[in-house]
């Protein structure tokens, strides 16, 4: 039950911040291992992108991706959420004073973080490449043509054989331990220092406060794996035009070498507007679940 509340949680929010990811791949593509000075600007920012992709390819390009982000939401954080509530019921995340300790929330949160970016990465690629597919008028990035979900993994398969779908594992194993461990850790730790100080009248307030003071340190923390994660997804195979990263060291270097530390942050700004409402709506779920169904066993 600990997996499928988690991922009840990730797909609820994911249907409403879907949009948001489709901007901030987009920017985060744009400009692509170019000096600033030479890159052509498709997309001003978020709400630019927003009309723009509206404007070109129909409303209903913003949602772009939603069926492999919605089996994406469901089975990464069912692992992710789900792991780290059984470290939580069994003690491994706090001090025997029975206090969230900081070392074995990282821990186990990185731990999870990493399980479910494995489990989750073959539709993780599907998503970001069908996300980036765009108008050629507005495209950027290389573009990869697939006509639904199983269409899509079909073609990778075909193309790259069994480990195209495990493209950018690394990346994302990466991008979702620094993540999970700021985004866990903090939300367990904010809430029970809210609950001892008597911040919050109820289990929903804290657990909104909480989870918005952990989104401020999930974005900072995680968008320079988030750039390299979606980059490396997106880039395909040699034969589509060369390998433009080797791995995560090589892809953080020749962005920041040719984009500047500006590259490494591309897309911060949609970035924090999906994962604020993703990280609320998500834990905010999850936690709501979570006593629920304590209470009901109890």
């Amino acid at each position: 039950m600990d997996f499928v509340i988690g991922g009840l949680a990730g797909a609820g929010a994911t249907v409403f911040t879907n949009p948001i990811d489709v901007v901030k791949t987009r920017l985060q593509l744009q400009g692509e291992l170019q000096p600033k000075d030479q890159q052509v600007v498709r997309y001003r920012g978020m709400l630019h992108a927003i009309f723009v992709i509206g404007r070109t390819d129909g409303l209903l390009a913003l949602q772009k991706g939603l069926a492999p982000a919605l089996v994406l939401g469901f089975t990464m954080n069912s692992v992710r959420l789900g792991l780290y509530h059984i470290s939580e019921v069994r003690g491994w995340t706090t001090t025997d004073t029975g206090e969230v300790s900081i070392s074995k929330a990282v821990f186990w949160s990185s731990v999870s973080g990493i399980v479910s970016g494995v489990v989750g990465n073959p539709v993780s690629v599907l998503k970001t490449r069908i996300q980036a597919s765009s108008h050629p008028s507005i495209a950027v990035g290389r573009q990869h043509r697939y006509k639904g979900m199983f269409d899509g993994m079909s073609k990778i398969y075909s193309s790259e054989g069994f480990k195209g779908y495990f493209a950018g594992v690394n990346a994302a194993c990466t991008r979702l331990a620094v993540g999970s461990a700021a985004q866990l850790t903090t939300f367990s730790k904010v809430k029970q220092e809210l609950e001892a100080r008597g911040i919050g009248k109820d289990p929903v307030t804290r657990a909104l406060l909480a989870s918005f003071v952990s989104s401020i340190f999930v974005v900072m923390l995680e968008t320079p794996f988030d750039v390299v994660n979606t980059r490396i997804y997106n880039q395909g195979t040699a034969a589509s035009g060369g390998l433009l990263y080797t791995g995560v060291f090589d892809a953080l270097c020749k962005i920041y070498k040719t984009e500047g530390l500006h590259g490494l942050y591309k897309g911060l700004g949609p970035l924090y507007i999906r994962i604020t409402p993703h990280t609320t709506l998500s834990l905010v779920i999850w936690d709501m679940l979570n006593l629920y169904m304590s209470d009901k066993s109890s």
